[in-house]
């Protein structure tokens, strides 16, 4: 693999998905369309909208904080979820880390989740670790260069990690790739 540092990622996320880009000013109002369509499509009363709008802002509030790039969001498959799948990605820098690489990174990663299932998986964008719970996939990959990590972080609240939406999780995970120009 080489050494040189990426110009860019790219992911291959189905259409359906809609897109929030963080690094832009406009991502909340961007963000609030999404949470009133589907609070619509639901047919929502005014109290249980309000909780979605808050929920999903707040998320993103604290993504930004930590460097999240953008968003995906998309209805879950099953008919009666309201909270979305969504996908967070971020940045991590390898100054946050005890340690040097992707080992350094599982350790700490094990000790703060104890509950989840850390591995090593092979991943084709390069060394990676996957922490895996119920309801949730943390793909971290490191970038070439030795330049941090991108997060993919999704969030399955309702069919879980094991079903079909998480399967499509990992597969959207393993589309990572590094572009260059």
């Amino acid at each position: 693999m080489s050494e040189t540092p990426p110009d860019d990622y790219r992911l291959l996320v189905p259409r359906d998905w809609f897109r929030i880009d963080l690094c832009q000013d406009r991502w909340r109002p961007q963000l609030k369309l999404y949470a009133d369509r589907r609070a619509a499509a639901h047919r929502m009363p005014s109290a249980t909208r309000a909780e979605l709008w808050k929920a999903l802002r707040n998320v993103t509030e604290a993504g930004v904080a930590k460097g999240a790039l953008e968003i995906y969001l998309r209805a879950d498959t099953a008919e009666s979820a309201v909270t979305p799948v969504s996908l967070l990605v971020s940045l991590m820098a390898t100054g946050e880390l005890p340690g040097d690489g992707v080992d350094s990174l599982a350790e700490l990663l094990a000790g703060r989740h104890p509950a989840a299932t850390v591995t090593r998986p092979e991943h084709p964008a390069g060394p990676a670790v996957l922490v895996t719970t119920a309801e949730s996939l943390d793909l971290y990959v490191e970038i070439p260069g030795h330049r941090g990590f991108l997060h993919l972080s999704f969030r399955i609240p309702v069919s879980g990690s094991t079903g079909p939406m998480g399967e499509l999780c990992r597969a959207i995970g393993d589309s990572l790739r590094w572009s260059r120009t």
